[in-house]
């Protein structure tokens, strides 16, 4: 009990709902502790015949739930049956006779349940009916509202949501008790929230036909009763179903609508499926023609017309829309006007269809709209939309928003929602492997969209939910209650999360383990690192894998980012180890799996990049990173086979690294052999030596400054076979080596530091370390240190210094802030490239002008030992401008882009932009690395201290980092780490 207790803790803090008002009790004697399962007898539970399905069937499984904790169950009867002295009550408001009773006889107060959507009521009523000692009493406003809260108690007794699609462990206990102060539940943040399954073909499908419904050997009513009852689990109430033509459309299964609104979810179709209408697989050219509004219109309403007809009298959020055949943009007028004119006459004519079918006036049938992709461009271009339809607003796949409501849309009725992907198939890379998207970014984006009347419909596209589980646990929990999270928990959510289900001892291990793991996919998601576009040309549309822009030679990028993966791969290795063996499936598939996945696919993909980089060099070791990568490849496959394989082969088929029609990161990567010579030869190769051949004929180490007092390596490495023995010479005794022999077969690395306290004072000092193998070669390395008389390193405290001809600066680690009531600077912690931002301010705030002295900004002190032109890099998250209605945009200034100023000290004010056009060259750079890189040319008067300052313009900037480039920046992917003075 004592553990249980421990785990409810945890998932308070990661709950949505505040439970302090119930909670786990080890007595039942006290007037607010009613038991469930105990030695004095098991409570019974009672629900009305005439109350909605979705209750009868959440006590069903609430009676389940109690028999997995405690291997005992719990009757479940009407009430007109005899009650128990310990009795539960289920009921909607004005759907149970008893809990009538109670409330004209005063004994319930339901006044704070009127009126509203899906909240709920539970209280311990006492001496209720004659025999009944006491009844707790869940009580909703609707029919979700009663399900909703009878499940959140199964939650609360150790039966997660997820124990079925995630194999979340249910703890076992002899007894159940519980304290309840009554409590009466918030609407939620969102009125329909929910998901998308979508690109189902290679996993949800294949796992459907060939394992769990293989009586069908399609997605159907067993499916989808297990989709239904986790969102229902989940606080969600909203699905737009499988929509692919290689699974049969959801409203061919008639039993499909049947189950959905047993567990009261409404049904929706996402953008391109007007009036729950998929036209991908049931539009039939045979007996319906050509899917064209303009000439075939007629068959299109009369089709439409009979979807509503058959799904009207459920539950259903209609969408409005017309574009083509299975996703792609409607044939006719390349004419905008045209094209507006079309979409507003099917829009018109869709929505009379709702009127003379369901017989209500429009502005009382849910209807949405999603601007997707080129229908964006038709809204935009005047299209008139009836005020009464929620706007959907779409991510641009990638996690970003294009557009929200401006604030002439914030005025309108029908509100609006968002559209968000954590799975994506299409240009210019799929993700449908592995959900990688940061949470931070995920409420970063979703909480202005919210702010600026997204409250209506939350979709999620989450692909085959496999993999998604934690995105689309948070995404819904967001969308339930959205102001329980801020920048300061959104970062930990997860950990809380898989802490209950796996245990509050591994709390801290899951924080660095999430932390790591959303911080190098940030800069990279699994999915991209084949480092190639797809659909680029139609000659060629499968991605061909090239190198990463990851370096070896530079900062240390790819080797930290492979120790990163490395320490976590080995962290959940040892968890996976340590757990109980019940334990052990869901933490395969919740954690271990991504973990264990993304760490070899970076391997893979790395380690063959390295192996080739080898090769140039004539390396011995190439030959054995052709090995070690062939071994990255077969462990991903046999951890995917493992995947499958769990609790008897329960989830064959679902996972699959080859998912897509165009990818190839998955692949085994180019292997490349070296031919070696006969005997051992030197080889040797030193950190940033970025340009092998053609640059140099000697090696030289970057500079050691002062301040920074920072390490360098270089490698010793054979070019033939045999043992090859080195050894080094240093000309000074300030110079000093880790190592000053070896024998290899292959190489080692060795460091190399300064002795500060013996170094001479001086701007050009220099030594040499010789590498000596005898007959196999000799070579020199120079080595240059930056040791001036002034300044001294204490007047360089805290700030950041140039360091070999640049100046890297990690964004959060301001100077100073300077703020107004408007803008205020907020940090965002694991988001960006350095693993915290800085947010310039609300994204709703008004925008400020730059070139104010008083602008809100965030300032940096630099020292440098050069003047004249330097390039500012500054990195920011590709966000796009709020909404395309912001007003006049004032003299000389553009209203289609965001903008942010950068200068130096007082200097002029250069606005660069942090949006794109969609589908621009540079979106597409962007989105795969979730980063606009901005150049800016500044000037420099004199040697010394200098400021750079980030200027808000449009609220709402997140910047990650910032590079002064004087003319020694190397190439890099993620760029310098931060030169802050030691």
């Amino acid at each position: 009990m004592v553990r249980l207790i421990l785990c409810l803790l945890v998932m308070i803090l990661c709950s949505p709902v505040a439970w302090t008002q119930v909670s786990l009790t080890k007595s039942n004697n006290k007037s607010n502790e009613f038991g469930l399962v105990n030695r004095k007898g098991n409570a019974s539970l009672y629900v009305d015949g005439r109350d909605f399905e979705v209750v009868k069937k959440a006590a069903k499984l609430f009676s389940d739930d109690v028999q997995l904790v405690t291997g005992q169950g719990i009757q479940v009867g009407t009430t007109e049956s005899k009650l128990v002295r310990n009795s539960i009550i289920v009921g909607t408001l004005g759907h149970n006779e008893l809990i009538d009773k109670l409330v004209a006889k005063k004994k319930l107060n339901v006044s704070l349940l009127k009126e509203r959507w899906e909240s709920y009521l539970v209280e311990i009523v006492h001496n209720p009916f004659p025999g009944v000692n006491k009844a707790l009493i869940v009580v909703g406003s609707d029919r979700r509202g009663t399900a909703y809260g009878l499940l959140s108690i199964s939650e609360l007794i150790g039966v997660s949501p997820w124990y079925w699609w995630a194999d979340a462990p249910v703890a076992k206990y002899n007894e159940l008790n519980i304290k309840v102060d009554k409590f009466v539940s918030k609407e939620p943040t969102v009125k329909y929230r929910g998901i998308f399954i979508n690109d189902e073909d290679w996993g949800l499908l294949r796992w459907s036909k060939k394992t769990f419904e293989k009586e069908r050997g399609n997605i159907g009513p067993k499916t989808y009763a297990k989709v239904c009852e986790l969102l229902l689990r989940l606080k969600a109430n909203y699905l737009c179903p499988a929509m692919h033509e290689a699974s049969t459309a959801f409203n061919k299964i008639p039993e499909n609508k049947l189950v959905a609104d047993s567990f009261a979810i409404v049904m929706g179709s996402v953008h391109c499926e007007p009036l729950l209408f998929n036209n991908a697989s049931e539009w039939d050219k045979k007996t319906m023609g050509e899917w064209d509004y303009i000439n075939n219109k007629d068959m299109l309403n009369k089709v439409l017309k009979q979807r509503v007809v058959e799904n009207s009298a459920y539950e259903n959020v209609y969408t409005l829309a017309l574009r083509g055949l299975h996703d792609k943009a409607m044939s006719g007028s390349n004419d905008m006007k045209e094209r507006v004119k079309m979409l507003g006459e099917a829009l018109n004519a869709q929505r009379q269809l709702l009127v003379d079918v369901i017989k209500k006036p429009a502005n009382e049938i849910p209807q949405a709209f999603t601007p997707y992709k080129e229908v964006l461009d038709v809204y935009s271009a005047g299209l008139d939309l009836p005020e009464d339809v929620t706007i959907i607003w779409p991510d641009d796949n990638y996690g970003y928003m294009k557009r929200l409501s401006s604030p002439r849309e914030q005025k309108r009725s029908g509100r609006a929602g968002v559209y968000y992907h954590v799975s994506y198939l299409g240009k210019p890379h799929d993700y449908l492997w592995m959900s990688t998207t940061s949470p931070s970014l995920m409420y970063e984006e979703l909480r202005k969209a919210y702010d600026t009347t997204a409250d209506r419909i939350w979709l999620l596209n989450v692909g085959d939910i496999k993999s998604c589980e934690a995105s689309m646990n948070l995404f819904l929990a967001m969308a339930y209650d959205i102001d329980s999270f801020d920048y300061n928990n959104i970062s930990l959510y997860q950990a809380r999360w898989l802490a209950n289900i796996f245990g509050d001892k591994y709390y801290n291990d899951f924080v660095d383990i999430t932390n790591t793991f959303y911080h190098q996919a940030f800069s990279r998601k699994p999915e991209f690192m084949g480092w190639g576009y797809q659909w680029a040309t139609n000659r060629h549309g499968k991605e061909r894998n090239t190198d990463t822009d990851f370096s070896f030679a530079n900062y240390r990028e790819a080797d930290l980012r492979l120790a990163a993966y490395e320490r976590i791969g080995a962290k959940v290795g040892e968890i996976l180890g340590e757990l109980p063996e019940e334990y052990k499936p869901g933490f395969y598939q919740l954690l271990y799996y991504p973990v264990k996945g993304c760490e070899l696919i970076n391997k893979m993909v790395l380690t063959g990049q390295k192996n080739r980089w080898y090769v140039l060099q004539q390396r011995a070791a190439a030959n054995k990173l052709k090995e070690q990568a062939k071994v990255y490849y077969d462990s991903l496959q046999t951890i995917t086979q493992g995947y499958n394989s769990l609790l008897n082969g329960k989830w064959e088929h679902v996972m699959t690294t080859r998912q897509g029609f165009a990818a190839s990161y998955f692949e085994l990567p180019q292997l490349r052999t070296v031919e070696l010579s006969d005997i051992p030869s030197l080889g040797i190769w030193v950190e940033e030596e970025d340009v092998l051949k053609g640059k140099a004929s000697f090696h030289l180490l970057p500079v050691f400054s002062t301040y920074l007092r920072q390490s360098y390596y270089f490698d010793v490495f054979n070019k033939g076979e045999g043992v090859l023995d080195w050894n080094i010479k240093t000309s000074e005794d300030w110079i000093q080596v880790d190592k000053n022999q070896g024998s290899t077969d292959t190489e080692h690395r060795v460091w190399v530091s300064i002795d500060w306290k013996k170094v001479p004072v001086g701007e050009r000092i220099s030594g040499v370390i010789e590498v000596s193998a005898g007959n196999a070669g000799k070579e020199n390395i120079y080595v240059s240190v930056f040791n001036p008389v002034s300044p001294l390193l204490t007047e360089m405290d805290t700030l950041f210094v140039e360091h070999n001809g640049y100046v890297s600066i990690n964004a959060a680690d301001y100077h100073r802030k300077v703020e107004n009531e408007a803008i205020k600077i907020m940090t965002i912690p694991n988001l960006g490239f350095e693993n915290t931002s800085v947010q310039l301010g609300n994204p709703i705030a008004p925008a400020q002008k730059t070139g104010s002295s008083i602008v809100p900004r965030v300032e940096y002190d630099f020292y440098t030992f050069g003047q004249g032109s330097v390039d500012v890099y500054t990195y920011v998250l590709p966000t796009f401008t709020l909404s395309a209605d912001k007003g006049y945009a004032g003299h000389e200034a553009t209203n289609i882009e965001t903008r942010y100023g950068v200068c130096v000290d007082d200097g002029p004010v250069m606005n660069p932009s942090t949006s794109s056009f969609e589908y621009a060259q540079i979106w597409y750079e962007s989105a795969l690395k979730n980063c606009r890189i901005n150049k800016t040319t500044l000037h420099i008067s004199k040697p010394g201290k200098h400021t750079v300052k980030v200027l808000c313009g449009d609220a709402g900037t997140v910047l990650q980092k910032i590079v002064l480039d004087f003319g020694g920046m190397k190439r890099s992917y993620l760029g310098p780490q931060p030169t802050k003075a030691k």
